[in-house]
C-alpha cells in the first residue's frame, strides 16, 4: 500500500503530525511526503501531482492544504486532518489523526477499499481551446482586478438560457463543498454538502439577481466582454483571457474522493461565527 502524506507548508505542527504517522504505519506500507514537508524532515520527497499513484492522501491542515493536496490525487481518497479554525472539508481531529489513519490503513490492506464519499468537481473551458484545473469549491470569472470600475461585461446563460447580465467584478458558481468558501464572503448561500445543486453568484454587481441554485448536470456559460482581458480562476489557480470570452462551466466527470470520516456540516457551521 502506498500512502501520501501532504502537510501544510510552514506549518511546524502539521510537519511533525506527518513524522509522527509516517512513523507509526507498517513496514510493508510506503509513504510518500510532499516536497517540502519532506525537505523540513530531511527526506525524500515527492510532487504533490504525483500523488494519484498512491491508494490513500492524508492532507495535514486547513481547507487550502486539502484543496491543494485534491489537486494531485485524482481519484484517490483524501483523509483530511483539520488543524484549521473551521475545516469543512477535514473530518479528524489532529489528536485522533494517527490512530485513525492507522485503522484506515488496516482496513484497506484486508479488504483492499477505503470508505469514502464522491464530492462533485468543476472545469471550465474557453473558446481559446483552453482549460483549468476541475475546482472541488469554485469557478469564478472576473476582471482584471476588484473594485469600482475594475470589472467586466457578462452575460450568464444556464443550458442556453439567459439568466442574467450586468457589469460587475465577477460571476461564481460554487459547488456545495464550496458554498462555505469564496461563495459564502460574495453573498451566496450555504449548500448541505449532499445537495445536488450549483450556486451562481454575481460579485459586486451594479444591479444583479439573487443567486441561483441550479441542477447539478448544468452547463454555465459566462460571456464577458467590457475590458482588455479577465481572469479563471479554479479553487486556487488563475488563467488569463483575452475579451470577448465565453467561459464554459459544467461538472468535471471525474469527482473528488473524501476517505470516512467526513467532516461534520453542521459542527463546522458553529465555527463560522
Amino acid at each position: 500500500m502506498r500512502v501520501g502524506i501532504v502537510a501544510q507548508k510552514g506549518n511546524s505542527r502539521a510537519a511533525v503530525l506527518a513524522e509522527r504517522i509516517r512513523e507509526t504505519l507498517p513496514e510493508e506500507v510506503t509513504v510518500r511526503l510532499d516536497d517540502a514537508t519532506a525537505r523540513r524532515l530531511d527526506e525524500e520527497g515527492h510532487p504533490v501531482e504525483q500523488m494519484d499513484a498512491c491508494d490513500l492522501v492524508v492532507s495535514i491542515g486547513g481547507d487550502g492544504t486539502f484543496l491543494f493536496a485534491a489537486r494531485g490525487a485524482g481519484p484517490t481518497p483524501i483523509l483530511g486532518v483539520n488543524l484549521g479554525e473551521v475545516g469543512f472539508l477535514n473530518g479528524v481531529a489532529p489528536e485522533d489523526a494517527v490512530e485513525t489513519v492507522e485503522a484506515v490503513v488496516a482496513g484497506y490492506r484486508e479488504t483492499d477499499t477505503i470508505p469514502s464519499r464522491e464530492v462533485p468537481r468543476l472545469r471550465a473551458t474557453g473558446e481559446g481551446d483552453w482549460s483549468v484545473h476541475p475546482a472541488l469549491n469554485e469557478i469564478v470569472v472576473q476582471g482584471p482586478q476588484r473594485g469600482h470600475g475594475n470589472g467586466l461585461d457578462y452575460e450568464v446563460r444556464v443550458d442556453d438560457r439567459v439568466f442574467t447580465a450586468g457589469r460587475g467584478d465577477g460571476v461564481l458558481v460554487s459547488t456545495p463543498t464550496g458554498s462555505t468558501a469564496y461563495n459564502l464572503s460574495e453573498g451566496g448561500p450555504l449548500v448541505h454538502p449532499d445537495a445536488d445543486a450549483l450556486v451562481i453568484t454575481e460579485m459586486c454587481a451594479g444591479e444583479s439577481m439573487p443567486p441561483l441554485a441550479v441542477p447539478s448536470d448544468s452547463v454555465v456559460e459566462v460571456r464577458a466582454d467590457g475590458a482588455a482581458f479577465g481572469y479563471v480562476s479554479s479553487d486556487s489557480t488563475r488563467e488569463r483571457f483575452e475579451t470577448p470570452e465565453t467561459v464554459t462551466v459544467r461538472p468535471d466527470p471525474d469527482p473528488t474522493r473524501i476517505a470516512e470520516p467526513s467532516s461534520d456540516f453542521f459542527q463546522a457551521l458553529g465555527k463560522l461565527d
